[in-house]
């Protein structure tokens, strides 16, 4: 089996501060001196035989927030799930081309796709806590997986993580579906935070929220940054201007069987994609032109 541990981080936690709704300041531009999570080479992802996202390459950085934006069906989804090999649960899903994870092939035959799910975390869509309590929703990872240390802590310091510990310290025992949307996705990420991941998968985390639980999603995810990495599919233009570094931004070619493919057309730092992109069709979108 290969090891994927990375290098040991710090999982202190700071306290959540308002931001102000404004592009993030740009991210160093030496790009050597900036450390690779994942490599993206000449990617090409097909569902029976079609391609969903075809020739996908580019970097993710260590401790940033890499966001995903696009249309509909441009395959932002599939190339996240490709992350941590979810798309191997797809029967029909072929993934050509290499993603490297700390310079690690994620799809050599010697890497076990559950320790990969270990090292690169998931949050989905819709809030998803198991109808079990607080405290065993985060236990759950912990106990399956044989962690060691006391288990008390251990789901305290998880919760502490997602910001939730002081909401929810005297109600551990009660069930998780008593919470309110927004807690139960911040107990999704606190539950992914406690099997001691590198890096959070996040798809569309505050589609279903309302402003208020959306703006308390960013700042963790602002915080959270300090000790992980972050890869975030979202379709709230303001949300990837706020809380990312880099974004990615994908389109869909239409084939002559009205076949459906994604393409990465820019990628760059986030305030270089908002205020002068390359490409007048990322300009189009992220102006609301086309969408």
């Amino acid at each position: 089996m290969t090891d994927l541990d990375p290098p040991d981080t710090s999982t202190g936690h700071a306290a959540i501060t308002p931001r102000a709704l404004q592009v993030r300041e740009p991210a160093p531009t030496d790009l050597a001196s900036r450390e690779r999570i994942f490599s993206i080479e000449d990617v090409t992802i097909s569902y029976s035989g079609k391609a969903a996202v075809r020739d996908i390459a580019f970097p993710i950085y260590k401790n940033e927030i890499t966001a995903l934006i696009g249309p509909s069906g441009c395959g932002k989804t599939t190339l996240l799930r490709a992350l941590n090999r979810m798309n191997d649960l797809i029967p029909t899903a072929k993934v050509e081309g290499k993603v490297f994870y700390h310079d690690i092939d994620l799809y050599d035959s010697a890497v076990d796709p559950v320790q990969v799910r270990k090292r690169i975390g998931m949050v989905f869509q819709k809030p998803n806590p198991f109808p079990k309590s607080i405290y065993d929703n985060i236990a759950f990872g912990p106990r399956v997986l044989g962690m060691k240390g006391d288990m008390d802590s251990i789901v305290e310091s998880a919760l502490r993580k997602g910001a939730l510990w002081d909401e929810v310290k005297d109600r551990l025992k009660t069930n998780a579906f008593g919470m309110s949307g927004g807690q139960q996705q911040r107990l999704c990420i606190a539950r992914a935070l406690a099997i001691e991941p590198d890096v959070i998968l996040m798809d569309e985390p505050c589609s279903a929220l309302d402003p208020i639980s959306t703006g308390r999603i960013e700042d963790l995810m602002d915080e959270l940054r300090a000790d992980y990495s972050i890869v975030i599919v979202t379709h709230n233009m303001q949300q990837a201007a706020r809380v990312s570094d880099m974004t990615a931004f994908f389109t869909v070619e239409l084939g002559q069987d009205d076949s459906r493919t994604g393409r990465v057309v820019e990628y760059d730092a986030t305030e270089k994609i908002f205020t002068s992109p390359s490409d007048p069709r990322t300009e189009a979108y992220v102006t609301g032109k086309v969408g």
